[in-house]
């Protein structure tokens, strides 16, 4: 089983306007808005779920729409068991306008002490069925940002490998902590805020930028770049992916999807290769559709076959 941690949940709204408009009234087709069980974690989980495979979703939900959240997991036929509490679940609302998108995020309970030793009970509990561990997403307020390298930690003593996608000073603790993540998966941007660069979207700037002591002991690390594929690091070899040009429908959700393929391709011990072109493949099939964390499981050999994986000669590119 693959076990999906989303620490903080998410009712998410999507609103496709032509254009947005300042300071005044917006109207929309109410049929055009989307609500979903959002949070980045529910997205690989939906991912993984339509590749059919078996996954579990938790972390900390509560209120009106946690109940909303797991009634549209239910819908879906998605395993789930997360710790339920008395605050309320977030709201997080995307505008998508004039080939843009504007995010409003709210931030969610306040998580104490004693509800977090009640997840980290749980969560061992589950670990006990799972084989391959995701985390993703932001720490709810009150939640220390080495929170996620205890969970690290412990999946680790079981000898389970851990796909960590998040940013920020959650994602420093636990490169800085005893046991480190197995994958991570930045863009270049979150590359650069960890080492305190400013990083252009080129292979040799990010194999530059990996050289940094703070991704030692980190097995792999897929650098996204968009439409330009991916930069990848396994161990001390480096690859370039490039991936056919596709039609970009909405690009919200795959990153998380290209989470789910890096776990797809771990849970059925796939070669090297071919969990990255999982990895991309998941991602590009996300962008061609309208909903967020959404793919189509037919489409997926046709892509999967269109992703090109060369082996980074740095001599050759200098």
């Amino acid at each position: 089983m693959i076990l999906s941690v989303t620490m903080n949940p998410s009712v998410d709204m999507s609103y496709p306007l032509e254009e947005f408009h300042l300071d005044t009234t917006n109207r929309i087709d109410s049929g055009k808005v989307r609500k979903t069980a959002g949070g980045k974690g529910l997205n690989v989980s939906r991912v993984l779920h339509l590749l059919e495979a078996d996954v579990c979703s938790t972390g900390i939900i509560g209120g009106q729409l946690g109940g909303y959240i797991q009634k549209e997991l239910d819908k879906d036929k998605m395993n789930h068991h997360f710790l339920e509490i008395d605050q309320e679940s977030r709201n997080c609302l995307a505008i998508l306008h004039n080939g843009k998108q504007t995010e409003i995020l709210e931030s969610g309970p306040v998580i104490d002490q004693q509800t977090q030793d009640d997840f980290l009970e749980l969560f061992q509990k589950l670990l006990k069925e799972a084989n391959i561990l995701t985390i993703s997403g932001s720490l709810p307020k009150g939640i220390p940002a080495n929170f996620y390298s205890q969970l690290i930690e412990l999946a680790a003593s079981k000898q389970i490998p851990t796909i960590l996608d998040c940013s920020g000073q959650a994602l420093k603790e636990s490169l800085s902590g005893k046991t480190k993540p197995t994958v991570i998966k930045p863009n270049h941007h979150e590359l650069g805020a960890l080492i305190g660069e400013e990083l252009a979207e080129n292979n040799e700037d990010i194999y530059q930028a990996l050289q940094h002591p703070i991704f030692n002991g980190v097995e792999l690390i897929l650098v996204s770049m968009g439409a330009k594929g991916a930069f990848v690091k396994y161990k001390n070899d480096y690859y370039s992916l490039t991936i056919p040009k596709i039609n970009v429908v909405n690009p919200v959700g795959s990153g998380d999807s290209t989470v789910a393929g890096i776990a797809y391709g771990l849970e059925n011990k796939m070669a090297l290769t071919d969990i990255l072109k999982s990895a991309m493949t998941t991602g590009m099939l996300n962008t061609m559709e309208e909903k967020t964390g959404f793919i189509r499981k037919e489409n997926f050999d046709y892509y999967f076959n269109q992703v090109s994986i060369q082996t980074y000669e740095r001599e050759a590119s200098l």
